[in-house]
């Protein structure tokens, strides 16, 4: 063949064609492990290092089959190339430009894979607070349609929690011993119909709008004692504070999503468009779910050697479990600490979040508007101090700090701190310090996802789902009686009263935590 590779062409012929190759191809050449020894008949006068390269195949020189990069093979076909020719050059760099486009599309592969999972729920609650938040904001509109009174406003709020409080422990349950897969999958779902059928059933009677609210809460309730079960066998334990912080932040940034989104939604749409528009995100988010998401490293057959032994040597029991010892589980004290310290923490933040917009209006004399925007704010705070606190824990225990010591710090700091800001809030003498003073309270709140929100991993990994909702049980509980209590005290009292109980629950909480709690695992 004219300007071909024949039998008397010589090495240096090749080496000019390979010379339009881009050197990623040629690196690998150079390397490739020579599987025979010697040179072909035609390569005598080459380097012998290129002799693995070149057979001898009928007087022409066979050259390589296929090259291995970045973990995708690319196949070269043995093809006799003129180089004068335009069709052999343009073939080349179209192998060259595909070879890019393979190694382009490799980028979602070098994330770790524990970290997908912790984006992943991480997204979850952000869609769980999205349409746990849009009914605030759809409730004012909807009163006006349907001639609800307060009464009955208040009814609809409510009937959310009765669903939330059922599952809290089934949730658990379930988690620990199926995996936390099925039972977060199983919660977006869940919740996401339910979301999407609130206009429908609001539409037909107020009966079946309340069924449906509680229904969503059945859905909800499953989802924090799930991820606590998933992250439990996925994360280890140096990197257990920030992925959780991470994870809960998502609540924090959907409320402030659904807060801000809704009103527009509801301007231009139409109150409806909002519970269509965020429950279908779920569908979304299932659909990766099911594509990326496993139970435990065990499961995942895409993990890689080097990032299993990595997650499976932070946590050694993997396995989930038949039967709960619930006996063995109340009979320990931390897991009481959990329990009474999770209703102490959460008596406050209820009570700030749910009412916050009542002070503004009420003692701070904002306006209606002005107090919706500034309620942002400490979801924001919420979100941004509690990654700062899980990187602190992380890294005080990295340092060799005990488990036990960076939780009773952490969770110290959630407690005192909020009391202390709330103690102020009776000196500050204008609106803007009392902002201030409810947004560190609720900053240095967030560093309790690197104390409490994090200590189920650390005392019963295998039984992380159902810790998670005992707790969070009483955490509810502490919500609903807490929110009931506080409308109590401002009929009788003042809002300094208000802010006492919390303070007093807080100190409460400090000294229960620091003297039962611990970062030891005490449940195998």
């Amino acid at each position: 063949m004219a300007n071909g590779f024949t039998s008397g062409s010589s090495c240096s012929s090749f080496l000019q064609v390979a010379g339009h190759l881009d050197e990623k191809i040629l690196k690998p050449l150079a390397t490739y492990p020579q599987q025979r020894r010697g040179r072909c008949k035609c390569c005598l006068s080459a380097d012998p290092s290129l002799g693995s390269w070149l057979r001898p195949n009928k007087g022409k020189c066979q050259h390589f089959n296929h090259v291995k990069a970045i973990r995708t093979r690319t196949y070269y076909k043995s093809e006799e190339y003129d180089i004068t020719e335009p069709a052999a050059v343009d073939s080349m760099k179209a192998a060259e430009g595909s070879s890019e486009v393979v190694l382009a599309s490799s980028w979602w592969e070098q994330v770790p894979k524990r970290w997908v999972i912790v984006l992943l729920c991480f997204t979850a609650f952000l869609l769980c607070n999205m349409d746990r938040v849009n009914m605030s904001i759809a409730i004012l509109p909807m009163s006006q349609e349907f001639n609800w009174n307060s009464a009955t406003v208040g009814l609809i709020q409510s009937s959310f929690f009765w669903g939330y409080l059922l599952t809290q422990i089934v949730g658990g349950i379930w988690a620990d011993r199926i995996g936390g897969k099925v039972v977060l999958g199983f919660g977006v779902v869940w919740w996401s119909i339910a979301t999407i059928l609130t206009p429908i059933a609001a539409r037909i009677g107020l009966p079946f709008l309340l069924i449906t609210r509680a229904f969503m809460g059945i859905g909800e309730g499953v989802a924090m004692p799930a991820m606590n079960n998933i992250l439990s066998k996925w994360i280890p334990v140096s990197e257990r504070s920030r992925s959780l912080a991470l994870v809960y932040s998502g609540m924090y940034l959907g409320s402030v999503t659904g807060l801000a989104v809704s009103p527009m939604l509801i301007h231009k749409f139409g109150w409806a468009s909002v519970f269509y528009s965020f429950g279908s995100l779920g569908s979304i988010w299932f659909a990766l779910w099911i594509k990326k998401a496993y139970s435990s490293p065990k499961e995942d057959p895409e993990l890689s050697p080097q990032e299993k032994k990595l997650i499976l040597g932070g946590n050694v029991a993997k396995e989930p479990v038949s039967v709960i010892p619930w006996k063995l589980i109340l009979s320990k004290a931390p897991v009481w600490a959990l329990i009474i310290s999770h209703f102490c923490h959460n008596w406050g933040t209820f009570i700030l979040l749910t009412w916050m917009p009542t002070y503004y209006n009420q003692v701070l004399k904002f306006n209606l508007t002005e107090s919706g925007l500034l309620c942002v704010l400490p979801w924001l705070t919420m979100a941004v101090f509690a990654n700062i606190g899980g990187w602190i824990a992380d890294t005080l225990v990295s340092r060799g700090l005990s488990i036990t010591t960076v939780r009773k710090i952490m969770q110290s700091i959630g407690f005192l701190g909020p009391a202390f800001f709330l103690t102020q809030l009776s000196h500050v003498r204008t609106p803007a310090m009392a902002v201030l003073c409810m947004a560190c309270s609720q900053g240095s709140d967030a560093f309790s996802q690197s104390g409490l929100y994090s200590n189920h991993q650390d005392i019963g990994p295998r039984y992380a789902g159902v810790l998670l909702g005992l707790s969070n049980t009483a955490g509810v509980l502490a919500g609903v009686f807490g929110t009931a209590a506080t409308g109590y005290i401002l009929q009788r009292g003042s809002w300094d009263d208000v802010f006492k109980v919390a303070v007093a629950l807080y100190i409460i909480g400090t000294v229960v935590w620091n003297l039962f709690s611990t970062g030891e695992k005490i449940l195998d």
